[in-house]
């Protein structure tokens, strides 16, 4: 029996970064994008790269795993030397696969910008084609799913998985991404609806129940059943709700940011973990902030994912306040 199965992707993320690389604005009568550019024709120079494992399914299961939690990974893998890499990783941090193995696994090439935000360039491989008939379901006795964002053959793979769960009384908790809720909008519902515990960020909730507060989207998104709901939103913290109350807590000032990739991963399951741990709500979004912030602190999305100890230190020794109310 495990403590807690991770269901999403697996990647080899290159990381590039280049001093040529510039930050400009597009408006529109509507809004404003941002875009990293590059001169046309141009050969730049990278003068600074490097190689890590992620995947949002992967990155989640590291995070339970470093926690303490027996952890089992389902996903799908290529028979090339990335997925190699990707198999010796799992291994490494004690964690089951539970998938298949396809044909190439997926990579990932992230752009880092001179704003420390990023772009990446992302070629899925086998993560889309997983079929429930390549998993052998008595292998996957658990006490929680951890869901996210697939596509194509895989996100209807999760969904038998999630149905399965919610008629064996296993609990789920969802941490969809902006692309499976624009591009599979009514399979993300339904996922929703399953869901016991939900994370997403402000843009995600938005696109799913309208431009509004994050107090009043969490409770449109409470009808869909889900009754732990956290939003997050950079640096204007994290707003969650639990049992009548809402909670609110803002990141550390002066946080020297490398790269965001992963933090939302971080985020979302050292939250479930905590409350796996059946810790206090406000000590288990302390664990989640705390862990986010060590990996935006640091390039990779599991390089520094902490483990248990040093996240409980972390945690009796943040002094910041956790705002709570009544919803």
């Amino acid at each position: 029996m495990y403590d807690v199965i991770t269901f999403g992707s697996n990647m080899v993320d290159l990381f590039v970064h280049t001093d040529q690389s510039q930050v400009i604005d597009i408006h529109s009568k509507n809004d404003t994008t941002e875009l990293i550019s590059y001169p046309v024709g141009a050969k730049i120079l990278i003068n600074k790269h490097m190689q890590n494992l992620g995947g949002s399914g992967f990155n989640a299961a590291v995070s339970f795993s470093r926690i303490g939690l027996k952890t089992g990974y389902i996903g799908k893998t290529g028979r090339d030397p990335n997925s190699e890499l990707i198999m010796k990783g799992l291994k490494k941090e004690k964690i089951s696969f539970l998938g298949a193995r396809g044909k190439e696994n997926g990579f990932s090439i992230i752009l880092d910008s001179v704003e420390h935000d990023r772009t990446i360039l992302t070629y899925r491989g086998s993560n889309s084609e997983l079929k429930f008939t390549e998993l052998t379901m008595s292998k996957l006795k658990t006490k929680w799913f951890f869901f996210t964002s697939m596509r194509d053959q895989s996100l209807h793979t999760m969904l038998k998985i999630a149905e399965h769960a919610w008629k064996n009384k296993i609990k789920i908790a969802l941490n969809p991404s902006a692309t499976m809720l624009d591009s599979y909008p009514k399979e993300a519902i339904n996922l929703i609806r399953y869901a016991d515990v939900l994370v997403l960020n402000k843009e995600e909730a938005e696109s799913l129940v309208g431009n509004s507060t994050r107090e009043v989207n969490i409770m449109k998104l409470m009808v869909y059943g889900p009754q732990i709901i956290a939003i997050t939103d950079s640096k204007n913290g994290v707003v969650a709700y639990k049992d009548g109350y809402f909670y609110k807590i803002l990141p550390h000032k002066n946080l020297q940011i490398v790269e965001s990739t992963g933090a939302g991963d971080s985020f979302a399951s050292t939250l479930v973990a905590g409350l796996m741990l059946k810790k206090p709500f406000d000590f288990c979004l302390k664990m989640a902030i705390i862990n986010a912030e060590s990996v935006i602190c640091h390039h990779g999305a599991q390089n520094l994912l902490l483990h248990r100890k040093s996240l409980f230190e972390a945690v009796k020794k943040d002094k910041r306040k956790i705002e709570k109310r009544k919803a």
